[in-house]
């Protein structure tokens, strides 16, 4: 039963991870039915497994995201000023992580003991479903047009402010792709600029993550709770390359107002469940 388990935690995290529908919160809402033991290993697996979707970025990106490469992500030429492109743009993920990485060492254990519920999930669910259409709405309405279409293009201060958007992502169910899209399409990011700064935002917060869960649990773990853990990275990365590849294709042509329908959508079935049937 643990290894089915572990296949289905997997295959929500790897859809879930870099979709603005919170993999926290999904992850949170099946344990509802699908639980590990005993709660601490349940809740240390959640955040290692987010390893292997955020490795499905590396492995995709490797050539975008390494200075030395002689290719783009595309295979075509690397461009001319590769290097200091590249290693400009790691230093805006570095900046834009720094919030996150500071109140999510400080906050971590109050948020495991007082936000990771079911009920905050659905409420968040709904907030930020509401938000994703006000952003997609304010944008339209306005006629913007993106100030940067090229994730390299984002200037050191807006990198900062996406990642003081990202802090809001510490609220379970919140999405950390939600909160960095929308906040990085207010500042003037296209959607595929947002969605990949989002990526690359994910590479140090999750690993991070992964790290203090591991300082605190994993040194505990059995031999059996990492294989499961390891399992669980490994599903999630296969899932989330594929899941990667079809988002870009998708917000390149539409918006994100599916996301939120869907969210709010979904936190109203789980309050009502939550108050008369849970």
């Amino acid at each position: 039963m643990d290894f089915i388990k572990v296949l289905l935690l997997g295959i929500v995290e790897g859809i879930t991870e870099f979709l603005p529908v919170s993999s926290t919160g999904h992850l949170i809402l099946f344990h509802e039915f699908i639980k590990l033991e005993p709660a601490t290993f349940q809740n240390a697996f959640d955040v290692c497994i987010q390893l292997g979707a955020i490795l499905a970025v590396v492995v995709l990106y490797f050539h975008k995201l390494y200075p030395f490469s002689k290719i783009d992500e595309k295979g075509n030429p690397a461009r001319p000023d590769k290097v200091q492109y590249t290693i400009g743009l790691w230093i805006k993920v570095v900046i834009g992580v720094l919030p996150s990485a500071v109140l999510g060492f400080l906050f971590d254990d109050f948020i495991d003991a007082h936000l990771f519920n079911s009920t905050i999930v659905a409420i968040m669910l709904v907030v930020w479903g509401i938000i994703i259409l006000l952003v997609e709405n304010f944008n339209q309405k306005r006629g913007r047009r993106p100030k940067f279409n090229d994730v390299g293009k984002i200037p050191v201060g807006i990198a900062f402010a996406i990642g003081l958007f990202q802090c809001l992502a510490m609220i379970p169910g919140t999405s950390r792709s939600a909160a960095t899209i929308m906040g990085a399409l207010l500042l003037g990011a296209s959607r595929g600029a947002a969605a990949e700064f989002s990526f690359f935002l994910a590479i140090p917060t999750m690993m991070g993550a992964t790290l203090l869960k591991i300082v605190k649990n994993g040194l505990v773990f059995s031999g059996y709770q990492w294989f499961l853990v390891f399992l669980g990275a490994l599903v999630s990365f296969i899932v989330a390359i594929i899941v990667i590849k079809k988002f870009l294709g998708y917000v390149q042509k539409k918006d994100f107002k599916i996301f939120g329908y869907y969210r709010i959508v979904l936190g109203i079935i789980l309050l009502i469940a939550f108050q008369f049937f849970l």
